[in-house]
């Protein structure tokens, strides 16, 4: 969208199931970007928002995880996800956190990339897992649960 202003971008096309690419400053193990989904029940209102990341590594994020519930790892094939070139796992057992200036500024400067949206039963699969994950702040998890059943 050249010529569109980052915050009318980020503004009209976020939702449950964006996807944005970028580096996130909580990776202290990579400086490559990942893919990020918006996990949140309408983000364009919510003060914080919810990502959960993908990585192509299934197999260091497996044994990573090999200890908490299986439910909390959601495999995602090219197929499932035009946005992929391998087959990804979302981890659900980490939950980024941004703001919407955040997103704008990024996109602003030239370190985030829009993504083709998730499939909306994709995204229920991610918010599900982060819902069993023990390693997810209470608030988190509140979040989505008072969104969805507001």
């Amino acid at each position: 969208m050249p010529g569109v202003p980052s915050d009318v971008v980020i503004r009209g096309t976020i939702r449950p199931g964006s996807v944005y690419y970028f580096h996130h400053e909580d990776f202290l193990h990579s400086t490559d970007p990942h893919y990020f989904a918006v996990i949140n029940i309408d983000p364009t209102v919510e003060q914080v928002i919810l990502l959960v990341c993908a990585f192509s590594g299934k197999f260091k994020v497996f044994q990573r995880r090999a200890n908490l519930p299986p439910q909390t790892l959601i495999q995602v094939t090219p197929s499932q996800y035009s946005g992929f070139i391998y087959p990804s796992i979302f981890d659900c057992n980490d939950v980024y956190t941004e703001n919407l200036e955040n997103l704008i500024r990024r996109l602003g400067n030239a370190q985030l990339k829009l993504k083709p949206e998730l499939d909306m039963q994709i995204v229920e699969q991610l918010r599900k897992g982060v819902l069993a994950s023990p390693l997810i702040e209470g608030w988190k998890q509140t979040q989505l649960r008072t969104s969805q059943s507001g």
